[in-house]
């Protein structure tokens, strides 16, 4: 491996204006052929030390210590100068944004937006600059989706397309948050040997992730490994070595909560159903998704939904929530519960909440239609890890961790027969998703809810669920 550092960061710090330390200071090297990956949980401070190496923090912030990227140092102390830094993005620096189809403009193509720096920045003509964006999509197999709009592509093709306009300009240095966050595995594997070939084309790579898996697969004899937590470095060292020795109780505590190494109890049985579906297949607009499924759901019981992305997992979810009608086959209620016991918890919890009416004002209005017990709000905010102050504030300002565990909260206050969770723990660090899904799958055996799960880890699904449904099976051929 060449020496040569491409990232130097000294005693880097990210303080608010009234003083408060958001990350305490790190120091770190990441070497040309060399990834370095951050381990944390969500709140850690590793998206607020990527865009302090980017450049591109909000001006309420400030930074401490020294920023230097390819031999240039770029900051020392107090606030970000931007234009110091904004020469170096896309020609030499490349940040891989958390949600690729939010990065992405909705009104171009993939190769428009993949050529669009070439046009404007390079100042290539119109055909040459297209040219060369048809050749980047297909080296990262997109050729057949270069005139799709990003709301015609799946996660892990918006995350490709993302990464060839963030890359189209020559960026040898590629900072990538949360990169496989809500991508089944096949697209997960896709992505993460995408980016590995950054370091193996002498650039240097550095991943912010919470997935252990992706964190061994990017792990090669060289490449280094951080965790983080609350804003502080409790580890950091050669990542096969912590991946396996780990030494922070921390440390530990995040890899036994990879579910691939989870034991699973005694099999339940159960003996009064809730509905059947009956021969049913799910279309959306004339393309079929599935066909034949047949499947009794009883009381109390957690079905499993696995299969690759576009199968049809979340629309049957609207079709047993009365939103789509089966293209045929029917789906039969053996007790017909109230229509607000039949609910869906969404994979992108944005859009379920106004954004501009505080979340206890949702609650209580809820609360008051349906004449629910207030007095577990608390009770299942606690066990959720949630600050009761959360409540006083709008959707647009929590995570998207914090966001999903409200939504689960407000399902749960509603005592539902059926309820279909949807991805509802893709923007969780493992720990608090073995949290989130320890409570959320008691919850509904205490209260006697069917639970359908949908999720891309194939282990997390067999651990939780008691009968596990591949929708794969279902697909013609």
């Amino acid at each position: 491996m060449n020496n040569k550092n491409l990232i130097q960061i000294k005693d880097l710090s990210v303080i608010t204006r009234s003083g408060v330390v958001l990350v305490e200071p790190v120091s770190f090297a990441i070497a040309q052929g060399q990834n370095l990956i951050i381990l944390g949980e969500t709140g850690s401070g590793k998206s607020l030390l990527a865009n302090a190496i980017m450049g591109d923090l909000p001006n309420e912030l400030t930074v401490t210590g020294s920023i230097i990227i390819n031999g240039q140092t770029l900051h020392e102390q107090g606030e970000i100068n931007l234009a110091k830094f904004r020469p170096l993005w896309g020609k030499t620096l490349a940040m891989l944004p958390q949600e690729p189809v939010r990065s992405l403009d909705p009104t171009m193509t993939a190769q428009n937006q993949v050529a669009e720096s070439l046009y404007l920045v390079k100042k290539l003509d119109k055909t040459t600059a297209l040219a060369q964006a048809n050749n980047l999509l297909g080296k990262l197999a997109l050729t057949h989706a270069k005139h799709h709009y990003p709301h015609e592509l799946s996660g892990g093709m918006a995350q490709r397309v993302s990464f060839a306009a963030a890359t189209i300009l020559g960026a040898n240095i590629v900072i990538a948050d949360e990169p496989t966050k809500g991508l089944d595995h096949t697209n997960k594997l896709i992505v993460a040997n995408m980016l590995g070939q950054v370091a193996k084309n002498a650039g240097s790579l550095l991943v912010i992730t919470h997935d252990i898996e992706i964190a061994s697969h990017l792990s090669g004899d060289d490449d280094m490994l951080m965790v983080m937590k609350k804003g502080k470095l409790l580890e950091q060292g050669r990542a096969k070595d912590v991946l396996t020795t780990p030494q922070s109780d921390y440390t530990k505590e995040l890899i036994r909560a990879n579910p691939a190494t989870w034991v699973k109890g005694n099999a339940r049985t159960f003996d009064k159903a809730l509905l059947r579906l009956d021969d049913v297949a799910i279309s959306r607009g004339n393309k079929e998704l599935f066909s034949g499924l047949t499947l009794d759901l009883y009381e109390g019981q957690a079905v499993g939904l696995i299969g690759d992305s576009g199968i049809g997992k979340s629309s049957l979810g609207d079709a047993l929530c009365g939103l789509l009608a089966p293209s045929k086959g029917g789906i039969h209620w053996y007790k017909t519960p109230a229509r607000h016991q039949v609910l869906k918890l969404y994979q992108d919890p944005p859009s379920a909440f106004a954004s501009s009416v505080k979340l206890g004002t949702l609650i209580d209005d809820i609360i008051k239609r349906h004449r629910l017990d207030k007095s577990q709000i608390a009770p299942l905010m606690e066990a959720l890890q949630l600050s009761p102050e959360l409540l006083n504030r709008t959707s647009e300002h929590v995570s998207g961790g914090e966001l999903q565990r409200i939504a689960i909260m407000r399902a749960l206050l509603m005592k539902p027969a059926l309820l279909f969770a949807d991805e509802v723990t893709n923007r969780l660090d493992p720990i608090t998703q073995k949290t989130t899904l320890d409570l959320l799958t008691q919850a509904c055996q205490s209260q006697n809810c069917t639970l359908i799960m949908v999720s891309h880890d194939h282990d997390l699904t067999r651990y939780y669920c008691d009968v596990v449904v591949d929708l794969t099976e279902y697909k013609k051929a």
